[in-house]
């Protein structure tokens, strides 16, 4: 086997090259599996199977149309009106402890006699 067909053999199969980027493997070790098995072995299975699931997890975790899209069907699927509720609920729960924790205002009224004659 050639080095030029390896090469070939790694351009068709860009998952490997996460492999060697990542430490997992050398690219000597995958030339010598290239060299003893060749290009259509189980062996290329297992970092196939692995390259192609990065690929899909890395699709669908991009930032781009598809996930604006996924948004924008969460924001659709969200009941306001539960919404509202619940924020009502957490107002009157915030007043509630604003009444516990704030100190009462004391009343400084006092009640005048009653038979108290005006003096004009």
């Amino acid at each position: 086997m050639a080095k030029e067909d390896f090469k070939r053999f790694v351009r068709s199969h860009p998952e490997l090259i996460q492999y060697v980027n990542n430490g997992n493997m050398s690219w000597q070790k995958f030339y010598e599996m290239y060299d003893i098995y060749g290009e259509n072995n189980s062996v290329w299975e297992k970092y196939q199977e692995i390259g192609d699931t990065k690929n899909v997890i890395s699709k669908t975790s991009t930032v781009g149309d598809t996930s604006l899209k996924e948004l924008f069907n969460m924001v659709k699927k969200i009941d306001l009106e539960s919404v509202r509720k619940g924020a009502e609920g957490l107002q009157k729960a915030i007043a509630l402890v604003q009444d516990f924790t704030t100190p009462k205002a004391t009343n400084n009224y006092q009640a005048r006699p009653l038979y108290r004659h005006l003096e004009d």
